[in-house]
């Protein structure tokens, strides 16, 4: 008989897929083990102790019996946060969701333990209020350093000339200076110096986000650009979102 051994860690469910009559496997990305499976025995039995905690966006300790090789098996979760907020508002619901999905395809190329603390982070603001397109912008810009794709937002990506940056360019992968632009779309001078800004800020320190809709725009259509030329990941809920930014320029 083998005896798996009780381990408690931190983590935050980025997916959940039904298993038998009553039963889920959720994947939780956690601190300690990156993305890991857990068994949710009988959670969705209406009096199941387990139901509340058994679903995407729940954020806590998960108590579990720990198989390091295979599903392990829940036995309770202390809450830390469900974003109770985001759950109550449907355009912050698809921005978090799109966030999650995200994730959940980074961290199986790159299991860094930031990028849990990361997407908690982002999430807060979120459930705080903050806007959730610019939210959005910064975990995408941030999470391209997990996957060794960072963009040029420093210097010209040509030349590496500081001076005279005119435009962002998706092919170039980034910045763009005044005598290597080569009919690349112009951007506007605010769009160039906010992307900088949300890729370098801290999330935790943020207590205003105000950026207008045409700048939010041009960060949002780069950065659907840069995933698509340097990373590979392709979303369908990306296209929800492109919606929603088309609907508030």
């Amino acid at each position: 008989m083998i005896l798996l051994k009780i381990e408690s860690f931190e983590g935050i469910v980025l997916s959940e897929t039904n298993y038998g009559e009553s039963s889920k496997i959720l994947n939780v990305l956690t601190k300690d083990y990156g993305l890991i499976g857990i068994m949710s025995k009988g959670c969705r039995n209406v009096k199941s102790k387990l139901r509340g905690v058994s679903c995407k966006f729940i954020y806590g300790k998960f108590n579990v019996y720990f198989k390091p090789n295979g599903i392990s098996t829940l036995i309770s979760v202390d809450l830390i946060n469900s974003f109770s907020n985001i759950m109550m508002d449907l355009e912050r619901i698809s921005y978090a969701s799109f966030m999650i999905d995200l994730v959940l395809q980074v961290v199986r190329q790159n299991n860094d333990s930031e990028i849990l603390t990361l997407l908690c982070d982002v999430l807060e603001k979120l459930d705080s209020g903050f806007n959730p397109s610019s939210l959005t912008d910064i975990l995408q810009l941030k999470l391209l350093n997990f996957l060794g794709v960072g963009p040029c937002l420093d210097f010209c990506s040509n030349c590496g000339s500081t001076k005279q940056i005119i435009t962002l360019s998706a092919d170039a992968g980034g910045y763009v200076c005044r005598n290597c632009y080569r009919n690349e779309g112009l951007v506007d001078e605010k769009t160039i110096k906010m992307i900088r800004i949300l890729y370098y800020v801290d999330v935790k320190s943020i207590t205003k986000l105000e950026i207008s809709n045409v700048v939010s725009h041009d960060i949002s259509m780069f950065l659907e650009q840069y995933y698509e030329r340097y990373t590979g990941i392709y979303l369908k809920s990306r296209e929800f979102i492109k919606k929603i930014n088309q609907m508030n320029i």
